[in-house]
Formats: structure tokens, sequence, C-alpha cells
């Protein structure tokens, strides 16, 4: 029989702390895997006393939750880690912020309340910017789309081709008026979709829009997430996934008040 190599001693994780980071500017177009190494570098770099996995290649525990694509920008990005010692989370998200590069910038961290933060990001609220369309033109296409009860797109997966509809999750679809950086007027679409399998992306509305209405914007839009979190179906509003954390906290510091 061969020899394995004796186990690691992995430290047991005693909190976990949830993150809130925005991508920002250039960074929009860095991918995903690259945002979370340039993430874990940065927690190395702030001295985070991150708890790992067990067996013979130990991962940091960091839990990622419904990213968003690259070229897409984000105020509401997500994930989990689990440390070994207790933290103070203002302190973590300075110490992060401070090892990240500018555009990609950490907003808050919470200690984690119970449950799994996956559960809690039920919809995204996008804001879609259309250069060169007129915000009659975006308005007329979307009572179109939201005429219709079901419309499939084909997206290329990491399987091949799919199709699916692009229409269901559409909980709220509206057209602003607003103007570009350089000042020109454009549409801006507001959407509020509900995360499905496979998860439906502002560009997959955008080839709904055109499938059904024939709008194709002649410049590439600039696509933000705005918000990620619990779906109100009443509204059709996204809520914010860390209330409860903070809550939990709250509900600590008055059952345990610091001594003066």
């Amino acid at each position: 029989m061969s020899r394995q190599p004796p186990q690691r001693d992995v430290a047991p994780p005693v909190q976990k702390l949830r993150l809130r980071y925005a991508k920002r500017g250039r960074l929009r177009f860095t991918s995903h895997r690259d945002i979370q190494r340039a993430l874990e570098r940065a927690l190395r770099r702030a001295s985070v006393p991150m708890a790992y996995s067990a067996g013979f290649t130990p991962h940091p525990k960091i839990s990622y939750a419904g990213a968003a694509a690259m070229g897409a920008a984000s105020e509401a990005e997500y994930l989990e880690i689990s440390v070994t010692q207790h933290l103070d989370p203002e302190r973590v998200r300075a110490a992060l912020d401070a090892a990240l590069p500018p555009g990609l910038d950490v907003v808050e961290v919470v200690e984690a309340a119970p449950g799994a933060l996956a559960d809690l990001l039920q919809a995204s609220e996008w804001q879609v910017q259309l250069p060169d369309v007129s915000a009659g033109q975006a308005a007329d296409a979307v009572d179109t789309l939201m005429a219709q009860d079901e419309v499939e797109v084909e997206r290329m997966m990491k399987s091949g081709p799919r199709r699916f509809d692009a229409r269901g999750p559409i909980v709220r679809l509206a057209v602003e008026s607003g103007q570009t950086a350089s000042g020109d007027p454009c549409a801006i679409l507001r959407m509020v979709v509900r995360h499905a399998t496979p998860a439906v992306r502002p560009d997959d509305v955008l080839t709904a829009l055109r499938q059904v209405a024939g709008l194709t914007p002649p410049v590439p839009p600039l696509v933000t997430r705005l918000a990620q979190g619990p779906l109100e179906p009443k509204s059709g509003t996204v809520a914010d996934p860390l209330a409860s954390d903070r809550a939990s906290a709250d509900d600590a510091v008055a059952a345990h008040p610091h001594p003066r």
C-alpha cells in the first residue's frame, strides 16, 4: 500500500462574514475568475485569518453568490467567508478595501446571521443605458415585450447552445430618459429580474426586445446591477439581503451590552 501524506491540521471556523462589494469602471470587463483571484490575494494581504477546507489541497472557505457577468458593472456583488477568529466587520472592510485595486470596492461587511446567503439573492435590479436610442423607441419595444407571455432566446452555455424563456422572470421593466457620459440623450431601461435557472441576464432581455420589437441598439449598452436580494412581490422591488444580518447584530449588542 502506498503511504498517504499526513493531513494538515485545520483550524475550525468561528465566525462567518458577508461582504458586499462593487465592480466599477473598467473592472466591469474583468472575468469573475480574475475577481476571485484579486479578492483572495486581498484577504491574504489584509491578514484575514481564513478558515480552510480539510483534505490534501485545502482551500479558503469563500462562497460566491450571483456574480454579474463580465462586461456588467455592479453595485451589489456578494460573498461569504469563514474565519478562525472573531473579527470586527468594519475593520475587515477597511483592510480589504485598501488591499484591492480601485474599482473593486468593498462597500459593507457584516457578521452573518443563520441561513444561506444564496437563498436571500432572489432577484436583481438592473440599469441598462442605451446610447443612440430614444426613450420613445425603447418604450414601444418594452410594451411589446411585456405583452408577451413567453419569449424564447438562445445563449451559448458551457455545454452548448440553450434556449429558455426570457420573459417569465421579468418582474418589472420601465424606460427613463437619460444622458450618456458625454451628455447625449439616451434611453435607460430599469428592470427587476427574478433569479432563475439559467439566469436571465440583461443581454437576454435585449435579445428578447430585438426579437419581438426589432430594437437593436447601434452602440453597446452600459449595464449596471443596482441591487440584488430578496424579491418584494407586491412592489416588485429588491430588498437588502444584509438587513437580517444587521438586525441580528443589533439584537446581540442589546442582549449583551458592553460594560462602561
